[in-house]
């Protein structure tokens, strides 16, 4: 096996680039071993529905990434206090969906570490019942990687508060992702580490204490390629929201001028339709405002520049295009 080093990278949309180069392109004669930690994003699901798996109003607040992957399973967050791994092999039926493979190293070290950690479920790691660590695995022609997360000091608040769906009700096709009850790892240990330490340690023990550790030196090459396949594919909005199927939501909110409900249509990331229904106040039907955001993102930046260019007063009284905003978003 072979350790490659993101030099300390933490844009997920580079990591997550860099980890596809090395499976589609980076053949070295053996297994390769990635390990990134990424600042504050939400990793999707290759066939979730993005809008359906995040706190829409949450994310924007704080700025947090949203990247698809291409591997399956549910959504995570990540923040600085994660640390990812990847394991990048030779694909074999045996190892295809063998997340033991892959993930017994990690447990054995963190047994090295103090931390009774045992497999969970089909694809975890869980210490005294809660999960640690989830793990997804992708696979193209003979090649495949095993990745997962080591929540290792993550603010745990975050990640319930940013996968936390706000729309009111949602129905939603495709994978949503399954909540489960998390912990730091560093909850368990006896030694003080941070998380650049845990990483040593890990790598060092995967390896066994090779002294020096195998590496493969990313090229300016392979960098060039890198930044491109981040930016054609894990920066773009048709991959991070226009691959999600459709869903449907309602939203409500008490107006001025009375209370309104949106019931929101949307496939693709774009708005199919929007119908609206309430008490509020308003002379001119609202059909004709709802048809003049069909085709348009469900983006918060987008839903503001259409409603400018409509003049809301004739259909719902003297509001704030904020509140409408507001209520859409």
């Amino acid at each position: 096996m072979i350790f490659v080093d993101n030099e300390n990278i933490t844009d997920p949309r580079i990591n997550l680039a860099i980890e596809e180069h090395l499976l589609r392109n980076v053949f070295a004669g053996e297994d390769l071993l990635l390990f990134y930690v990424n600042a504050p994003s939400i990793i999707i699901g290759r066939n979730q529905n993005t809008l359906a798996e995040i706190n829409p109003r949450y994310v924007d607040a704080h700025g947090i990434i949203v990247v698809r992957r291409l591997s399956g399973g549910g959504a995570v967050y990540h923040d600085l206090g994660n640390l990812n791994f990847s394991f990048i092999t030779r694909y074999t039926p045996e190892s295809f969906q063998n997340f033991r493979k892959f993930t017994g190293p990690v447990i054995r070290v963190l047994h090295e570490l103090g931390v009774p950690a045992e497999p969970g479920g089909r694809s975890d790691i869980v210490v005294a019942g809660r999960k640690v660590s989830g793990n997804a695995q992708y696979r193209t022609g003979n090649r495949m990687w095993s990745h997962g997360t080591l929540l290792f000091d993550s603010r745990l608040e975050d990640v319930a508060s940013a996968l936390d769906v706000s729309l009111e009700q949602i129905t939603a096709r495709g994978i949503q992702s399954v909540r489960s009850r998390v912990a730091n790892i560093s909850e368990f240990l006896s030694i003080d580490l941070d998380i650049s330490e845990f990483r040593r340690r890990l790598i060092r023990g995967i390896f066994d204490g090779a002294d020096p550790i195998p590496q493969y030196k990313l090229t300016p090459q392979d960098w060039a390629a890198i930044q491109k396949l981040s930016v054609e594919r894990y920066a773009s909005w048709e991959w991070n929201y226009g691959k999600s199927l459709a869903f449907d939501a309602r939203k409500e909110r008490v107006l001025p001028t009375g209370k309104i409900e949106a019931h929101i249509s949307t496939d693709r990331g774009l708005i199919q339709a929007v119908r609206f229904s309430g008490d509020f106040a308003g002379a001119a039907d609202l059909a004709a405002c709802a048809a003049r955001l069909a085709g348009v993102r469900y983006e918060r930046a987008d839903l503001e520049a259409a409603l400018a260019a409509i003049d809301l007063t004739p259909y719902v009284g003297a509001i704030d295009r904020g509140d409408l905003l507001n209520l859409l978003w």
